[in-house]
């Protein structure tokens, strides 16, 4: 799952599933460097990458009714420096 701007999922505690952040339109020809995720404890970020204009996180775990914010921090090849925050929800089973 990838948004444009921040944004809220739904996840149950037993998927691992990809989320990401689309920053082409914030980007205006720029290319991504870096990716950085703040993951919060009671959600595991199993791994994390970015094609140049997109960044995902593998996420697994967390806990029914909880909320999660996930902090993407980027560079980019002209040194530009941003956040995006996602949310997600821990739905139950």
């Amino acid at each position: 799952m990838t948004v444009d701007q921040p944004n809220t999922f739904e996840k149950d505690p037993d998927a691992v599933l990809d989320f990401g952040v689309n920053w082409t339109p914030w980007l205006n020809g720029d290319t991504i460097i870096n990716s950085v995720w703040d993951v919060p404890s009671g959600i595991t970020g199993s791994s994390s990458s970015h094609n140049g204009k997109i960044t995902t996180i593998w996420l697994s775990g967390g806990e029914d009714k909880k909320s999660y914010s996930l902090t993407n921090h980027i560079t980019t090849a002209a040194g530009r420096e941003d956040d995006r925050t996602i949310i997600i929800l821990g739905r139950p089973k």
